[in-house]
């Protein structure tokens, strides 16, 4: 007997983790999905809030009013169709092309769910439609819509599909998310409906393509980790290296001769990277990868990002090789590469990326003030350092030099990744730098699908969005 009681109470005490378990997940699964859920077009709340509640306004940093909802109920947005344009993928559209705007992600605010019983019952004591909260951005809208010029006026990039992410690495605030192309939320033409370019895919979140050579941050960050005396190993680059049975080639077939792990950063020597990842091995190099975040899942609070990959199959010496120069099976999207960069500016430490500044109620109650977090340490202090100053040497001497802006020390990475489209081989331009002040903290990625070399391509893009920063918030 004093056995089966013994068992007895030790099945309680599992049935009651279990149960407590279950209650952690709970709480888990709402602080983390409850957005997701709410937004969800399987959620027949959701549906039936669209149809009886006003909608709050979505505002930007500055005060702009990015979209709300006019007398007879309809989503309306910004009379300037240039910054509307600009902003779509950002805020979303009426019919939902646009997957995870803020206009559907942040419905649980926008649509009053967060709304108190005693406020609804206040506006129903009221006879009043009930209204949702007023969502103010980190986002600033001329920046996007300066984005998006610098892409269709630019003599490589007008006509170009693309994406460019800018934010705060000490805060992780989003002040710009733009995709290219861009269309009028107004007004949805069956031509859009039929671009081959799609644009209602949001590049800049959507878009998990290979990084090309601004991978080499991490690989470099791996060797300087992982490869005693690496700074002072001299490798070899006659412009091809032969692993297995195939070749490892240089953008446009150069050669760099003998040269160490900073000349080859700062000239992107595929060759070197590709040695270097072979010395490294897939491990240490793929761990380094996941310290950036890559093979994570994101579940960020403001936003909806697709998650990066390294590669844990069919893995072999050639697939290492292009690995360490950012191709092989690698992906990663445009925020997340800015995330990269801001990593490294915030000597090693990555912010998750946020876009919600407040929330108000109707009623002027702020329900959420803007709040930094930190993801993840990326990579050690010292090593963060080492490569601030080998992507400085990019800018400054280097294939990054078109992201120079006077008065301003730039450091960046550029990458040209080779990708197939629609069966064609092209190669995708790629950008990411940050301005190394602490008074004007902004990292950026520039991609130009197609665009070719990232140095020529991308990098001026980058320029603009560095020079619109030194005018409107140095000082702020």
């Amino acid at each position: 007997m004093k056995q089966l009681r013994t068992r007895f109470r030790l099945l309680t005490m599992i049935v009651i983790g279990l149960i407590f378990m279950a209650g952690l997940y709970g709480v888990y699964s709402v602080s983390m999905y409850g957005t997701r859920w709410s937004s969800s077009s399987r959620n027949t709340r959701y549906q039936s809030a669209r149809q009886s509640v006003i909608a709050g306004d979505i505002i930007d940093r500055n005060g702009v009013v990015l979209a709300t909802t006019d007398a007879e109920g309809e989503r309306v947005y910004q009379a300037n169709i240039k910054a509307r344009r600009a902003t779509v993928h950002l805020v979303g559209d009426r019919d939902g092309n646009v997957a995870n705007g803020v206009d559907s992600f942040q419905a649980k605010y926008l649509l009053g769910f967060e709304t108190s019983i005693s406020e609804r019952v206040a506006a129903l004591l009221k006879g009043e439609t009930r209204h949702g909260d007023n969502v103010t951005l980190t986002v600033d809208s001329t920046l996007c819509t300066q984005i998006v010029n610098a892409f269709e006026t630019g003599t490589n990039t007008k006509g170009k599909s693309g994406a460019a992410v800018v934010m705060n690495y000490k805060t992780g605030e989003v002040l710009a998310l733009v995709s290219l192309p861009v269309f009028d939320p107004s007004e949805i033409t069956q031509a859009d409906r039929e671009n081959a370019l799609h644009p209602f895919w949001n590049r800049a979140l959507q878009s998990t393509l290979a990084p090309g050579s601004t991978f080499k941050i991490i690989t470099a960050a791996s060797a300087l980790e992982n490869l005693s005396g690496i700074t002072n190993h001299v490798f070899t680059c006659t412009g091809a290296t032969k692993v297995l049975d195939q070749y490892i080639h240089d953008y446009n077939m150069a050669q760099h001769g003998n040269l160490k792990l900073e000349k080859a950063f700062t000239v992107s020597c595929n060759n070197a990277f590709a040695q270097c990842a072979l010395m490294l091995g897939d491990s240490a190099l793929r761990k380094t990868a996941e310290d950036f975040g890559f093979n994570d899942n994101f579940l960020f609070r403001d936003v909806v990002v697709e998650n990066s990959v390294y590669p844990t199959t069919g893995r072999n010496a050639v697939e290492l090789a292009w690995s360490g120069v950012g191709q092989s099976q690698i992906g990663a999207t445009p925020l997340h590469m800015c995330m990269v960069a801001a990593a490294v500016a915030n000597d090693g430490v990555m912010m998750e990326p946020r876009l919600l500044l407040t929330v108000q109620s109707p009623s002027g109650t702020t329900r959420l003030h803007f709040s930094r977090k930190e993801y993840r340490r990326a990579v050690p202090e010292d090593i963060a350092a080492t490569l601030q100053s080998y992507m400085q040497n990019v800018v400054a001497s280097g294939t990054g030099s078109a992201a120079r802006v006077s008065g301003l020390t730039i450091a960046g990475k550029t990458g040209s990744a080779e990708a197939s489209s629609n069966g064609e081989n092209v190669t995708n331009a790629w950008f990411v730098g940050y301005i190394a002040d602490d008074s004007l903290p902004y990292a950026c990625c520039v991609l130009v699908e197609n665009g070719g070399s990232g140095g020529s391509v991308a990098a001026p893009v980058a320029a603009v969005i560095f020079k619109y920063l030194k005018d409107n918030y140095s000082g702020s």
